[in-house]
């Protein structure tokens, strides 16, 4: 028996306790990946990285409208519909 020969068995052996192992323990090493892009929070593993990882994640405030700032809306948007009327009888 050749190095070469014994180092291909070796390599046969590893690969066959991988695939043994991953069934023992419940891993699914042989599954393919989700497409996509994974989430931020995901990849990370250390607690260090995972405070900062929430950090990132933070809720924006919500944005509140002022009742003038509403009713300045309302008025554009009635002015533009009765714009589009308008150019609509025309034609």
């Amino acid at each position: 028996m050749g190095v070469s020969e014994i180092l291909a068995s070796v390599d046969r052996e590893i690969a066959l306790l991988k695939q043994v192992r991953a069934l023992l323990s419940g891993s699914a090493a042989a599954a393919p990946k989700k497409a996509g892009r994974p989430r931020k929070t995901a990849a990370v593993t250390t607690p260090s990285k995972q405070i900062a990882a929430k950090s990132v994640v933070t809720k924006r405030k919500k944005r509140h409208l002022s009742p003038e700032g509403r009713k300045r809306i309302a008025e554009a948007v009635k002015r533009r519909w009765e714009a589009q009327r308008k150019a609509a009888a025309s034609k």
